[in-house]
This record gives structure tokens, C-alpha cells and sequence, in this order.
């Protein structure tokens, strides 16, 4: 019989019509993922779209050239000057001192009397600039955050000394146009002049400094400014220099946009994949719900496809509204973000509404809902009408069919190839999805494993325990849908708990125990032996290391440009921008050659360079390979001499690139040293910065604590992302268990009704129950345990390669509450259950 597909949907309407009884769960596993990931994609595309709009101001103009070390040649200055208005900018670290010889690190930034080219400075008290940063009586002004003052205990009026020079603070910096692509700064800001800054004597021949040149086109397009980048590097094609244009102000900040966003996105998918089992208990609850109905439609003569088409339709619309409630819940995420936290995100976000990321938020959802939903619809599609009249406790006793499988199978791949392919990142997309297919299949043997230990088990004398048992591994049980509720979202919770105390042992306590406690940058290489006594002086027992270091940007690697080239994802960082390096005779501390030979300590060769391993693998370099870095505008090109495994975990002197002698010694630098020390108390360390600062003004010290907890800082802020993102994960999973639970409640009915009819007291019924959940619970906890420690274990050795420790107090709270939970709320249904009245149940079988 052909489908009458108007007939099917009215009969789907009137039942619909009915009301969503059962269905709360459904709606609102749908909806809860629909919401992650139409929020994500919305507030992604709105910092986007903010970061789009604002990009000319936050890169400071149209064009900008970047230096390290060096300053553009006559040359050069004279190009960059005849194409427009031009901004220079020197960034660099020092040391603050005030008259009460109290220290701190500083974020130094020189400008000139242009800057800002674009957008607005925002000072206290608002002062023209120039005179803010002008010299009265040899004394130079500047601007500071109020960090600084706050830290040191300053007002605007008083003085500060920096290197050799004297600065008043005549103004308290609040905002700065460009802040935002200025990276991670580990010491507040303090702007000066570039007169102010040659007064510091820090300007050291190698001396770690950042000149940026900013060009203000009068056609400010994206044609004029390619133009402008492309004229630079055919006329200077060994400056080296970084150019950035509104088109890729900040490809780092973007690309880590675009990986939160598919973090966050996943995290959608893996509510959705866990909403898809209280998917499948609504669906099955509402079909043994409707068992009469169903019957009914079959004696009247429906054919099996109608009736499958009725509650397929009936499907789709609850998908459609969890779908849509979730989209427009997601699209209004930005807008409460910016409401709220505006005034605290440094990031510049347009909320609006976005069509493209609304359409694939609903697509998931519902794609998500026909995956899980046509399994339990399509085992209806051959059950007899004489197997729906019998009784309500009976088995429906459909047989199995190849077309049960296949069909959400079918569904299931798509919404696995959907997100596969939209991912930023194809490779973790595709290791996502199949590790959620693993754990749904181990989670289903895991739940077999269950019901077949219960029934193998020998009969307990215990009429509780045999109870407890029997309702483990009984037709019907809820086993499948707990351990999968409960296992999937406890695995999850593990996963970030464990990384998340990692992340903190690793940044906030384990770190400083054996790293050092000082770096030292810019000491003039003529004055390293005299720095390293000095340092042996003040603190007699420290390890004192010193190496020369320069900065250097990587132009080719085996002759192709480093702009064509296509690293992979994780050595992407190494491209972007200058990186330190040094050369070395020996092979550094904290570095081991695992491929190829050092070079003798007297080699005068042609030049040689030693790679991290891991970068180079990134790279795909081998040994005997070239790779051409500019290194104080000079293209030096260099053969792959060995490969290195580093442990950047002691936070010793060490480099991706390390040269061989003869390649950089005569190049002008500055030495890096760093002390390690048993500095006991915060005035030993005040004691010897004191004493730097002192005896070298120009040097900076860095104290590394400090430096750790800027970097904690960040790494507690995502580690509060992702546990908030992880959130809609764990309430995914707790309404799926919660549904689970609620859809065996008929069973509990009939179970609890006929043996009180027997003579089960209420307590026992209680006592029995809650030996279920228990056990199912704890079964399925030490799984949830193992799985969740190893993902995480994975995560942090191989993604975030850092050491990993079980942290087993944490595991076990996590679990215990897991238990807890599971236990309240089937005791609250068994509840529930208990109060029925038998007779009025008894009536129905």
C-alpha cells in the first residue's frame, strides 16, 4: 500500500496536538546541544565579525612592519615613509626602580608623537600626549598602567627610574587601541618616548627589542595594502621582517578563536550523542505509551508504513522545537555575554544574527534526533497487532531486522561526516567522533557485562540482594540506559577534573620546585663574565647558566617560502613570528640528541643547525635538510646537522633552534642567563633583583614565579572555559539519566504493586532499589574512572605534552557524587512507584 503522506500527517498532528507528555527530556536534550553549538558558532562569529570590523585599529594601521633587534635601515625607513603616515613603536622589558629601591618588571613601549594612528588612547588625567611624554628639567614623563602604581605603591607626580633614565608618571593609561594583538605581557605597561627610551641606555647592540613600523594608507583597502606588502619584500627581500595587514592582523588570536570554537562545538556534539539516549527513551516510552493506539491503527487496516510515518513526523516536529529553542537560545548567547562581561572581555565582539551557523546548529540537532530515534520507530514497523493487544507487561516480541540497524547507522555517519568536515581541525574532529563511538561500544558491553555477571551470579541467600540482582539482568532493565547516562557523563567529568589539576600541578606547584628562580635578559655579552660572578657573589650556592641569545624568523625550509609552506597543526606556532636561538658548542642542558651527530666543539664548516625533534617532525624536516632563517635582516641558511628531544618542563635556557659556533658568533647579541636557586623567602628574591637592578640598570630580571603566574592565570581562566563548556556535557548527561530512570517507571509500577501484593514491605522495596542502583552505579563509575583518566592522560601527555599524574582523591569525589546522584534520583521515581494504589494497576493487567 503507497503512503498517504496527508493522512500521516494529520494523524501525527492530532496526537502531537495531544500534548508532549514524556517528551520533556527529549526536547530538552535537543535542545541543549542545538543550544552549544548554534552559542558557539554565534559568539565565535561574532568575535570574528568584531575582529573583521575593528582589525585596522587593533593592528594600529594598514600595513605594519615588524623588527627584532634592529631598527630599519636608512633604506628602508626612507620606503616605508613615502607610502603613507607612518607610526614607530618600540616594545621591550625593564626594570622599574622607585626612591624607595622597590623593583618590579615593566612592559616598555616607546612611541612617537603619531601615535595612535587609529583609534583612541584613553589616559587619567587626559592629557595630550606630548606633554605627558615630554622631558622637563632631564626628567621624562610617562604613562603607566595602574597596575604599576597599584604594585608600587605609586601616584601620578611621582618618579620612577628605568635604566639610566628618570621618568615621572603624569598620567594613568587605561585603554590602549592596540593592546589587544600585543600577546602575553607579564609586567604592566609603561609608555614612553622614544627620547625617554634612548635615555634608559637600554637599546644595547642585540638588545631584545621590537620595532614596528605602522603605515596609514590614504586608500585604505585591502588591494592597497597587498600592494604596499608586496612592493617591501621584492625591493627588500632579506629584511625579515614581519608584515601584518587587516587581512591577517593576528592569524594566532584567529586560529585560536577558531579552536575554542571547535572545542566548544564538540562539546555540543558530545551533548547531543549523550542527549541521543534520552532521545531513544522518550521515543520508547512514548511508544509503549501509545501501544493501544498503535494497535487500533493496525486492526483498522494501516499498513506498517503509515504507522511508522505517523511517529517518524511526530519525531521531527520535537526535534525541530528542542532544535529551535536550542538556536534561539544560542543566538542570544553573545548578546548576554557582552551585557554582561562587556566591560571585562578585551576581545571585540558584534553579536548578530547569523544564518549559517543557526542552519547547522538545527541540521545537528535534528540529524542527531533521527540517529537515535529511528532504531526504537522502526522495530515498531513489525510488530503484530495481536503482540500490542496483549497484556501491558508483556515482551512486544518484534524480531530482528538487518533494516534496524542500517538506517540509524546511515544517519549516524552523516552526522559524523558533517562534523568531521566543518571542523577547523579535520584530524581532532575525526578522533572525537571515533572515540565517541568507541565508548558508546564499550559502554554497551560494559552494560552486557553487567546483566550477564547479575544473572551468572549464584542465587544469594540475601532476599534484598537476589532482588536487586534479578532487576539488573531483567527484560526491560534500565542497565543499558544507566551505564550509558551515567558512564558517558561521569567519563567526561574525569576527563576535565584530571586535566584540570594537571594543568594546576603543573603551573602553580610542581614547576618552581625545580626550575629556575630567575632569567636575566639583555646582559651585554661583553659583560657575562662579570654578570656571572656578580651572580655567584649574591647568591654563593646557585647554579648560574649563560647563554647567547638572538632572535631570528624562519624565511624557507628546503628552499620553499615559509608563507607556502603547510605545517602540521601543532608546529604551526614555530612560523609565525621571530623565535629565539642561540648557538652552542655542546649539546644544551635538558636536550638530547635523538638523530644525526653534534658537531665537534672546534667545527668551522659550513653552517649547521640543530632542530627540536618535534618541530621538525611538524615541519617534515630530516637531516641533511636547509632551513634559511633571517637573523638581523640576513637570510642565513643553514643544513639540519641533528634533531633534539627537549624537556621544556625544567624551564631551563633551551631552543628549537641552536646553531653551530661559526654560524652567529660574530653577530651582535645579548646573553641570557638564568639562576637557580633556593631562594627561601619573597625578600631573598627582592634581595637579588635589588642588587641587579643596581649593578646592571640595563639588565631585566624576571622572576619566574611571577612569570608562572601570569601563565596560571591564563591557563585557570581556559580551565574555567572548558569546565563551564563541559557543563551542558554533565547536565546532557544528567537529564538523559533522569529520562532513563522516568521511562522505567511503568515497570517500577507494576514491580512495586505485585510484590506488595505478595507481602514486600516498603522498606524492602527501598532497600532492594537502592542495592540496584548501587551496584549498576558503582559498576559503571569505575569504568566512567578509567575512561576519563586515560582520555585526560592522552590529552595532557600527547596534546599539551606535559607530564601526567592521577590525581585519585579528585576521581573518587567525582565518582562518589556520580553514585550519589544515580542512587536520589531512582530512589525518588521508586518513591513515586511505591504509592500507586494496587488495585487501580492491578485492573490493567
Amino acid at each position: 500500500m503507497a503512503l498517504n503522506a496527508p493522512l500521516a500527517w494529520r494523524f501525527a498532528w492530532r496526537e502531537w496536538r495531544g500534548g508532549l507528555s514524556g517528551f520533556r527530556v527529549f526536547i530538552a536534550c535537543i535542545a541543549l546541544g542545538v543550544f552549544a553549538i548554534a552559542g558557539v558558532g554565534a559568539l565565535s562569529a561574532s568575535l570574528n565579525e568584531g575582529l573583521s570590523r575593528q582589525a585596522r585599529v587593533l593592528l594600529g594601521g594598514d600595513v605594519t612592519f615588524a623588527l627584532f633587534q634592529r631598527e630599519a635601515s636608512a633604506d628602508e625607513l626612507a620606503f616605508l615613509q613615502s607610502q603613507g603616515e607612518m607610526s614607530r613603536i618600540a616594545t621591550l622589558r625593564g626594570m622599574a626602580r622607585t626612591a624607595h629601591d622597590d623593583f618590579t618588571l615593566i612592559d616598555i613601549k616607546a612611541v612617537d608623537n603619531r601615535y595612535p594612528l587609529l583609534g583612541t588612547l584613553t589616559l587619567d588625567p587626559p592629557l595630550p600626549l606630548d606633554d605627558i611624554l615630554a622631558s622637563h628639567n632631564g626628567v621624562f614623563g610617562a604613562a603607566a598602567d595602574p597596575v604599576l602604581l597599584a604594585r608600587l605603591n605609586l601616584k601620578v607626580g611621582d618618579t620612577v627610574n628605568v635604566g639610566e633614565a628618570t621618568f615621572q608618571i603624569r598620567s594613568s593609561l587605561t585603554t590602549e587601541p592596540d593592546k589587544l594583538l600585543g600577546g602575553i605581557s607579564i609586567g604592566p605597561r609603561f609608555l614612553i618616548s622614544h627620547q625617554g627610551l634612548e635615555a634608559t641606555a637600554l637599546l644595547q647592540p642585540g638588545a631584545l627589542v621590537r620595532w614596528t613600523y605602522r603605515i596609514k594608507l590614504a586608500a585604505a583597502n585591502d588591494a592597497a595594502a597587498e600592494q604596499l606588502i608586496a612592493q617591501a619584500r621584492e625591493k627588500f627581500p632579506q629584511a625579515g621582517w614581519e608584515v601584518r595587514s587587516p587581512a591577517n592582523a593576528s592569524p594566532q588570536l584567529e586560529r585560536n578563536v577558531s579552536r575554542f570554537t571547535q572545542f566548544l562545538t564538540l562539546v555540543g556534539l558530545a551533548a547531543l550523542l549523550i542527549g541521543g539516549i534520552g532521545v531513544v527513551n522518550a521515543v520508547e516510552s512514548h511508544l509503549a505509551r501509545r501501544r493501544d493506539v498503535i494497535a487500533t491503527f493496525k486492526a483498522l487496516g494501516a499498513s506498517t508504513t503509515m504507522v511508522f510515518a505517523i511517529y517518524l513526523l511526530q519525531v521531527l516536529m520535537l526535534a525541530l522545537v528542542g532544535a529551535l529553542i536550542g538556536a534561539a537560545l544560542g543566538t542570544l548567547l553573545p548578546y548576554a555575554i557582552l551585557a554582561v562581561f562587556g566591560h571585562l572581555l578585551p576581545l571585540p565582539i558584534e553579536p548578530g544574527i547569523y544564518p549559517g551557523t543557526l542552519a547547522l546548529a538545527l541540521l545537528y540537532g535534528i540529524f542527531a534526533a533521527l540517529a537515535f530515534a529511528l532504531g526504537p520507530l522502526m522495530r515498531v514497523r513489525d510488530v503484530p497487532a495481536a503482540v500490542l493487544f496483549r497484556a501491558e507487561v508483556a515482551g512486544e516480541g518484534s524480531r530482528r531486522n538487518l533494516r534496524y540497524l542500517l538506517a540509524p547507522a546511515a544517519a549516524v555517519a552523516l552526522l559524523a561526516i558533517a562534523a568531521v568536515a566543518l571542523a577547523y581541525d579535520r584530524r581532532i574532529a575525526a578522533i572525537f567522533v571515533g572515540v565517541s563511538l568507541a565508548v558508546f561500544v564499550l559502554l554497551r558491553i560494559v552494560a552486557r557485562l553487567i546483566m550477564a555477571g547479575a544473572k551468572r551470579l549464584p542465587r544469594p541467600g540475601n532476599a534484598l540482594l537476589r532482588l536487586a540482582l534479578a532487576n539488573i539482568h531483567r527484560p526491560g532493565a534500565l542497565t543499558p540506559s544507566v551505564v550509558l547516562s551515567l558512564g558517558l557523563g561521569l567519563a567526561a567529568l574525569v576527563t576535565v577534573t584530571q586535566i584540570d589539576a594537571n594543568l594546576r600541578q603543573q603551573f602553580t606547584a610542581a614547576l618552581p620546585e625545580r626550575a629556575p628562580s630567575f632569567y636575566f635578559l639583555d646582559i651585554p655579552s661583553a659583560q657575562s663574565a662579570r654578570f656571572s660572578e656578580f651572580l655567584g657573589g649574591i647568591a654563593p650556592h646557585a647554579k648560574v647558566e649563560v647563554v647567547p641569545m638572538l632572535r631570528g624568523r624562519i624565511t624557507a625550509v628546503k628552499g620553499v617560502p615559509a608563507e607556502q609552506l603547510k605545517p602540521a597543526s601543532d608546529s604551526e606556532w614555530v612560523l609565525q613570528s621571530d623565535r629565539g636561538i642561540s648557538y652552542a658548542d655542546a649539546v644544551p642542558p635538558g636536550s638530547k640528541v635523538v638523530a644525526g651527530q653534534w658537531w665537534s666543539a672546534d667545527y668551522q664548516g659550513a653552517p649547521l643547525v640543530s632542530l627540536e625533534q618535534k618541530t621538525a617532525d611538524g615541519l617534515g624536516i630530516a637531516i641533511g635538510d636547509e632551513i634559511t632563517v633571517n637573523v638581523l635582516g640576513r637570510n642565513l641558511t643553514a643544513g639540519v646537522a641533528n634533531l633534539r628531544s627537549v624537556d621544556w618542563q625544567n624551564l631551563g635556557i633551551n631552543f628549537v633552534l641552536v646553531f653551530s659556533p661559526n654560524t652567529l658568533r660574530g653577530a651582535p647579541h645579548t646573553d641570557l642567563a638564568t639562576l637557580t636557586a633556593d631562594l627561601a623567602t619573597p625578600a631573598d628574591d627582592a634581595n637579588v633583583i635589588k642588587e641587579v637592578a643596581h649593578a646592571f640598570p640595563t639588565v631585566t630580571s624576571v622572576r619566574v614565579r611571577d612569570a608562572l603566574k601570569s601563565i596560571g592565570d591564563i591557563v585557570t581562566n581556559l580551565a574555567l572555559a572548558i569546565r563551564g563548556a563541559s557543563l551542558v556535557t554533565l547536565l546532557s548527561a544528567l537529564l538523559v539519566l533522569g529520562g532513563a530512570l522516568a521511562a522505567g517507571h511503568r515497570h517500577r509500577v507494576y514491580d512495586a504493586v505485585i510484590l506488595k501484593t505478595l507481602g514486600a514491605t516498603r522498606r524492602q522495596l527501598i532497600g532492594a532499589y537502592t542495592l540496584e542502583y548501587l551496584l549498576i552505579g558503582a559498576t559503571t563509575a569505575f569504568f566512567g574512572v578509567a575512561a576519563g583518566s586515560l582520555a585526560a592522560s592522552v590529552i595532557v601527555t600527547r596534546w599539551m605534552n606535559l607530564s601526567f599524574a592521577w590525581y585519585g582523591g579528585n576521581a573518587a569525589t567525582v565518582a562518589a557524587s556520580a553514585l550519589a546522584l544515580t542512587i536520589a534520583l531512582g530512589l525518588a521515581g521508586t518513591l513515586i512507584a511505591l504509592r500507586q494504589k494496587a488495585a487501580t494497576v492491578l485492573r490493567r493487567l
